[in-house]
């Protein structure tokens, strides 16, 4: 299957991601009732006023930047990447809007990263698997012409620059495969069966030439060891998401099934029920991933890229995606990567 260019796949799933983390920003604290107490019936969650994003959608773009200046240059490999990711995280460390409540565990990889003599590894959280690993990997599901050892490797190298888990490699991994499967128009309904399926494939595979020896900073004996973890902790969360897709009621919170979304993994599989459970009403699914007690603006994010994927740039409405922040750059680097000649 090819993404197919009348869609725009990539601008429906860059604003979706930006959209869903706009409207989950106002609620990443609170618990479910405050959410509705403030913005009312979860189903009617107007889009704040401007509607500003987190950290969420600014290392998005930064990850983006950089698989747009590493392929302006060649082939994408870890040596062409590193660089321009390196810089493009610690820009975003230093830069003056990042005020957006980012997570620890990227505020102290990326102040590491700054060192330019340490190797990446010793920079790497290997003990975080936060969702600050997949919250910003969409662009490795969109980015025409990877093969699929190149996607995958840089989905989990991006992980691993700030969060060093395996769960957190592998859950990006699975996320960036999530995001380029709908994108080629995969049918929703068997989308869990099918990253089931990778994460079984993929479960002792080590991309060596994209991680180099992070394995060796965990008390793992090898690295099929060190990067099975990752994928057995996903395999778990992806069966509760799977029985949940079938039991759980759209009115009750998505967190209760499938988790907080703190951690890379629940974050990933709550991010994909709020999807699943409302595939063709958008805005709906994005408000479900807003109103929920966990990392509200993540899980949004990751539902309003699911989306976005799937249906394309016409999913959301003008009057949303039109006052988003950032909205030229979500634009320029979607029309990129919606174009094929863009392919190499």
């Amino acid at each position: 299957m090819t993404v197919t260019a009348t869609k725009r796949a990539a601008t429906g799933t860059l604003t979706g991601l930006a959209l869903g983390d706009a409207l989950g920003f106002p609620a990443e604290f609170d618990d479910v009732p405050s959410i509705l107490a403030k913005c009312g019936p979860w189903r009617e969650m107007p889009l704040p006023r401007p509607a500003i994003v987190t950290d969420d959608t600014q290392m998005t773009l930064a990850l983006g930047r950089a698989l747009r200046t590493a392929l302006e240059r060649g082939p994408l490999t870890p040596e062409s990447l590193e660089g321009p990711l390196r810089e493009e995280f610690v820009a975003w460390y230093r830069s003056p809007e990042n005020n957006r409540a980012p997570g620890n565990t990227c505020l102290r990889a990326c102040s590491l990263l700054a060192d330019r003599d340490r190797a990446w590894q010793d920079a790497s959280q290997v003990g975080s698997k936060g969702c600050g690993a997949n919250m910003r990997v969409a662009p490795l599901g969109l980015v025409p012409g990877l093969g699929d050892e190149q996607r995958a490797g840089a989905a989990q190298f991006q992980a691993a620059l700030t969060h060093g888990h395996p769960t957190a490699l592998a859950a990006s991994d699975l996320t960036a495969h999530a995001v380029r499967l709908l994108a080629e128009g995969a049918e929703p309904s068997g989308l869990v069966g099918l990253l089931r399926s990778y994460a079984y494939d993929n479960r002792t595979r080590y991309h060596e030439a994209w991680l180099g020896d992070l394995w060796t900073r965990t008390q793992d004996p090898s690295p099929e060891h060190f990067i099975a973890r990752g994928w057995d902790e996903c395999l778990e969360i992806l069966r509760r998401l799977q029985d949940a897709v079938r039991t759980v009621s759209a009115e009750t919170d998505p967190c209760l099934a499938t988790g907080e979304g703190w951690i890379a993994e629940e974050a990933l599989a709550t991010g994909l029920l709020c999807f699943l459970l409302f595939v063709d009403e958008p805005l709906t699914a994005l408000r479900r991933a807003a109103c929920t007690s966990g990392d509200s603006d993540s899980i949004a994010c990751l539902t309003g890229a699911f989306a976005g994927a799937l249906l394309g740039a016409d999913a959301w409405p003008a009057e949303w995606a039109e006052r988003i922040e950032y909205r030229q750059e979500l634009t320029a680097l979607g029309q990129l990567w919606d174009t094929p000649a863009s392919a190499g």
